[in-house]
């Protein structure tokens, strides 16, 4: 059904004249209903409201009692495109306000106010003197050679009648009592728009402190506020324009989709729960929605934050590395390392299929793990992490083939622990990969080889200050994560615990480095 707004000159409307769908984002809303069974204070206000709504747009066919269901109000006269809550009768969209159409006021015109009101009051007194038999005439008065006569006057185009004396050759205009009574009403109706204004301004203030109180408790856009450390708590990031800088960038790309949770919320759900482990019945209570609301969102947000945070953990050209290297890499092997590598692993559930239960068993850790391996350059920054492997999969194995090797270049120096037996597949590439070096029975390290490990261990220990840096910011990589996570994507070849280790990698990226 097409959909028009009635404000004078607004032409808004919700399809053409095909009948196809408009792109644009306006909203349509019906004038509100006078409730009068909700008792006596919901009757007034709402009573007010939809007087207020025919006041606003101002047409002639449309009155208090006579509004067909047909007339709609757009958004583009709400300030924020939507009205206000009912109750909410200082709110300035408590009615449409902008673009209605006219800007003229007319100025009361309390002079004829006050002659029509002295004229009213004559008639009266005229009717009250004929009901007692007497009949009242203009007299022409003389005592001690006074003499009174009205006089015509005339005043802006209008006529007026005055009593006009004379006393002693002077001439004098007499008050009438309405005037000193107007002053004084005037007066008292001055006091009382002082009054109404102190109350509007508290009132107010009042709202706008229980508005900002309301956002915290609903986790909404104003959560924050300007505490750096709040935001830190719940997301990671170091600051609050970290956070914003991030959020501006994602959210025109998020798909226009109607959800109980806003953008923000989403965002920062999804945050609080890579950042904190949070079971999902407690965001649901935080976020007052239902756990599966949690679990969708959460996955959702994780698989968008994916696509379009991934492109974050790049491996840098050469140059920047040779730019950008720490004096420590420099004086032990110049300018030629490009990448320090390592494993970590993250426990699982315990699969129930037997296969796939030996090739998650870790003999290290001793439980069942997913094992991922992680690239950062000298400066401390993630470059590289590969999809997930069983706990079983040794460190070789996922190095030549998790596409690690095809960054590498001629004349890369590789950093790795001793449990990296890579040598031949990097010398394939020109490269050279650096082990520490360790004893073999009770046989001692020759002095070079004892240097040559105490400046590998020295700088090698860089990966694993970021391997603790992430899994600290992140407590969903400490916990144990349950098999259906590790379970493929459908029509994807890579898992959703692959996607949450891809996410907080490039997170980590944005936060000032460990090295």
């Amino acid at each position: 059904m097409v959909r028009s707004c009635c404000v004078k000159g607004c032409n808004s409307k919700s399809h053409n004249r095909k009948g196809q769908k408009l792109n644009h984002q306006d909203r349509y809303f019906k004038f509100p209903t006078w409730k009068k069974g909700n008792g006596e204070h919901v009757a007034e206000i709402t009573k007010r409201r939809r007087m207020a709504w025919v006041a606003a747009v101002r047409r002639k066919n449309i009155t208090f009692a006579n509004i067909s269901p047909f007339m709609y109000v757009c958004s583009r006269h709400f300030h924020k495109g939507q009205p206000a809550y009912e109750m909410m009768e200082t709110d300035p969209d408590w009615a449409p306000s902008l673009h209605l159409g006219h800007t003229e006021t007319i100025q009361t015109d309390t002079e004829r106010f006050a002659r029509q009101n002295k004229r009213a009051q004559k008639k009266k007194t005229a009717r009250s003197a004929e009901g007692h038999g007497e009949q009242h005439t203009e007299e022409t008065h003389e005592d001690n050679g006074e003499q009174h006569t009205e006089e015509t006057h005339e005043d802006n185009g209008e006529q007026h009648t005055e009593e006009t004396h004379k006393d002693n050759g002077e001439q004098h205009t007499e008050e009438t009592p309405y005037n000193i009574q107007e002053v004084e009403a005037t007066q008292t109706e001055c006091n009382m728009c002082v009054q109404r204004c102190a109350e509007i301004n508290r009132l107010l203030e009042e709202n706008g402190k229980l508005q900002r109180e309301l956002n915290e408790y609903r986790m909404s856009d104003g959560f924050f506020g300007d505490n750096d450390d709040k935001v830190k708590y719940y997301t990671g990031l170091p600051n609050l324009g970290t956070f914003m800088a991030l959020l501006h960038f994602l959210l025109p790309l998020m798909p226009h989709q109607k959800k109980i949770l806003s953008p923000f919320q989403m965002i920062l759900l999804t945050f609080m729960r890579l950042r904190l482990d949070l079971p999902a019945q407690h965001l649901a209570h935080l976020f007052r929605v239902s756990p599966k609301t949690v679990y969708r969102t959460f996955n959702e947000i994780v698989s968008f934050l994916y696509v379009n945070l991934k492109r974050s953990i790049v491996w840098p050209d050469r140059d920047t590395l040779q730019k950008i290297m720490p004096h420590q890499f420099v004086e032990s092997f110049g300018h030629r390392v490009a990448v320090i590598i390592d494993c970590f692993e993250i426990f699982t559930e315990k699969p129930s299929n037997l296969k796939a239960r030996a090739q998650m068993f870790s003999s290290y850790k001793h439980n069942h793990t997913m094992k991922y391996l992680i690239g950062i350059t000298p400066k401390g920054c993630i470059c590289f992490i590969s999809k997930g492997w069983g706990g079983c999969t040794s460190d070789k194995h996922i190095t030549e083939n998790s596409g690690f090797l095809k960054n590498l270049l001629p004349g890369d120096i590789v950093l790795a622990d001793r449990g990296f037996d890579i040598k031949e597949s990097v010398g394939m590439l020109c490269a050279e990969v650096k082990l520490p070096a360790f004893t073999r029975g009770c046989c001692q390290l020759a002095a070079k080889d004892v240097e040559e490990t105490r400046k590998i261990a020295h700088l090698r220990i860089h990966v694993e200050r970021v391997i603790g840096n992430v899994c600290q910011k992140y407590k969903i990589l400490t916990g144990t994560v349950p098999i259906n996570m590790i379970l493929p994507c459908e029509g994807e070849d890579v898992t959703f615990l692959d996607k949450i280790v891809t996410v907080c990698c490039a997170l980590t990226n944005q936060c000032p480095t460990v090295v």
